[in-house]
């Protein structure tokens, strides 16, 4: 008993350092999970002395902590999101997984003197990017990048990990059993397709299976967050017990809930929130004690070369290969290949070659950890500032809100609202509350009382409305502080506006001619751009026609666009070199080209 307290003495207080290191991590701007992999590595063996070498163990927990992750990640992502994104997430996904674990495979191959096998392997091992990493600085980083853009990162981020797993888990399998890979091949098509596909129905069925649950059986409010959240680990080790992808299956399974109106959702959603950092923290503490960092200055030099190949070569040319077909700007392209960060995923994925009893087992471990620090130190520390570098930062939208979604009980029709009036919204300097949104009661220094016996609302005010479900937006900006406009706003919007209802004819005509087909001229602007971007289009969207960019400046309550800007500057390439080209800049380059020798 005494060492088991120990233990949880040990462990509850490396958890709340790591807690606290995110205050550190705010005010240097370091990678937050970096410093988790520290924190670990410091109470590990060489550091402390706590003495923690239970591989099978550290693989079981980290698995369960990135199921955690991916659940929440997936119950996050709205069904617009990863409509618009899943075509290029996925392509990277998965032809980007396996373009990444051979390019990196052949530079193993002659930096560590690997076999062409084993160089696959240690490919296969990093070649995902990691969903923790990738989430917890795109949402929590205060990195306010196009939705388009955002969600391709955060999707590719959520599915890629199940090809990274069959790659490495079937070449574990390969290597231990002295097989021959060519011979293998139809074997590993037909199981890869066996895991995707029952990950997907799986998913899909436990998603399912949850709202149903949720709606149906009358739970504690206290109780709802752990049932969806045993629910849905239940999801992962089904699909993992007959052979199907759990980790696919899990976040499928938390897309399809998180878009669905259960209740409540408001308190699922913190609780969730709550235990995902517990599962980040835990798996990156778990990790960083179970490396052995005395071990690690034999390999560092041609680890960290492979650490910068992986950075600069093989994610860069892995993600342009994939992302040609699609409309991507050069300089959107060239972020998504930045933000291709390695975390837990790989280092648990590096277990794997010990469990099996491969030569060279702990070697792919050192190696997978030290492209990990690398990876989190050189793009964690930069991804906002290369945004900023890129011209990809959104301004804002609207100034600071005050508000709080609250659940009622059974399956209402209507949402409770609470909002703090803040100073220079709206509604203090005198807009009115709209009819549709019923302010029920107001909270003024403690007291509470009827809106109507109010009077003028006052700046700190509490106000509780009930409104109709999918309205929420118009109040935001009722009660949004007063916008500051930046000097660079304009340079992102265009330097002027056009009327979304105009005809494209027009627009073909003053920038082109031969800038659109005979089909699109007849469209009007807004048209053109809904079609081109493949549904209604959101706030600072970009449509690049030729030498010009429209951008969606703002949109209707019903989705609409209400105001298009124009912009000849954006459309100049990033660099002076042809990187991250797409298809229809490749061939307008090629047009310029042909245009030049004919004059």
């Amino acid at each position: 008993m005494d060492a088991f307290y120990l233990v949880t003495l040990a462990s509850m207080a490396l958890i709340l350092i790591a807690a606290f290191s995110s205050l550190l991590a705010e005010r240097f701007g370091a990678p937050l999970l970096l410093l988790f992999l520290l924190i670990g590595l410091l109470a590990g063996v060489d550091g402390l002395g706590i003495d923690f070498s239970n591989n099978s163990a550290a693989y079981m927990l980290g698995s369960i902590a990135l199921a955690i992750i991916l659940f929440d990640s997936g119950y996050g992502t709205s069904l617009h999101s990863f409509r618009q994104a899943s075509a290029p997430a996925l392509t990277m996904a998965t032809i980007g997984v396996l373009l990444t674990a051979v390019l990196f495979g052949i530079a193993a191959r002659f930096l560590l003197g690997f076999t062409w096998l084993e160089g696959l392997l240690i490919g296969s091992i990093v070649a995902s990017t990691d969903a923790a990493a990738v989430f917890f600085l795109l949402r929590t980083g205060g990195i306010n990048i196009r939705d388009r853009v955002r969600s391709t990162l955060e999707v590719e981020s959520g599915t890629n990990d199940p090809m990274a797993i069959f790659l490495t888990s079937a070449l574990v399998g390969i290597m231990a059993s002295g097989e021959d890979l060519g011979g293998a091949g139809l074997e590993l098509l037909v199981l890869f397709i066996e895991q995707i596909g029952l990950g997907l129905v799986v998913g899909l069925a436990g998603g399912v299976l949850i709202v149903q649950i949720i709606r149906r059986v009358p739970v504690e409010r206290g109780l709802a967050p752990i049932f969806v959240l045993a629910l849905a680990l239940l999801v992962f080790a089904a699909t993992s017990a007959i052979g199907g992808s759990g980790f696919l299956a899990v976040y499928v399974a938390g897309i399809y809930a998180g878009n669905k109106k259960i209740q409540p959702k408001a308190s699922i959603m913190r609780f969730q929130e709550g235990m995902t950092w517990l599962a980040q923290i835990v798996m990156f503490l778990v990790l960083g004690l179970l490396a052995t960092p005395s071990q690690f200055p034999q390999i560092i030099l041609p680890a960290i070369g492979l650490a910068v190949f992986l950075v600069f070569i093989a994610r860069p040319l892995a993600v342009w290969a994939c992302l040609l077909p699609f409309d991507f700007t050069q300089r959107e392209t060239g972020f998504v290949a930045w933000v291709g960060l390695r975390g837990a995923v790989s280092i648990l994925l590096a277990i794997l070659p010990i469990l099996g009893n491969l030569e060279n087992g702990q070697l792919y471990f050192n190696t997978t950890f030290i492209v990990v620090m690398v990876s989190l130190a050189i793009q964690g520390w930069t991804i906002k500032p290369m945004a900023h570098r890129l011209g990809l930062i959104v301004p804002p939208q609207i100034g600071a809100i005050d508000k709080l979604e609250l659940d009622l009980p059974g399956t209402a029709s209507h949402e409770l609202l609470a909002y703090r009036v803040v100073a220079d919204s709206p509604v203090l300097r005198g807009e009115r509350i709209p009819r549709w949104a019923r302010p029920s009661l107001v909270i003024r220094d403690g007291k509470s009382m009827r809106y109507q016996y109010a009077g003028r609302l006052r700046e700190n005010d509490q106000v509780y409305l009930f409104i109709a479900p999918g309205f929420s937006r118009l109040l935001d900006r009722l009660f949004a502080s007063k916008l500051a406009v930046s000097e660079n706003d304009n340079e992102f919007f265009g330097t002027f506006t056009i009327d979304p209802s105009g005809k494209c004819e027009e627009l073909d005509a003053a920038y082109g001619p031969g800038l659109l087909g005979e089909a699109e001229k007849s469209l009007t602007i807004a048209e053109l751009m809904e079609q081109r971007l493949g549904g209604k289009p959101d706030y600072a969207d970009r449509v690049k026609i030729g030498r010009i960019v429209l951008i969606v400046r703002d949109t209707h309550e019903n989705g609409l666009i209400k105001t298009v800007g124009i912009s000849l500057e954006p459309v100049a390439p990033a660099t002076r070199l042809p990187l991250f080209l797409n298809f229809r800049e490749i061939l307008q380059m090629a047009r310029d080209f042909a245009g030049r020798r004919k004059g």
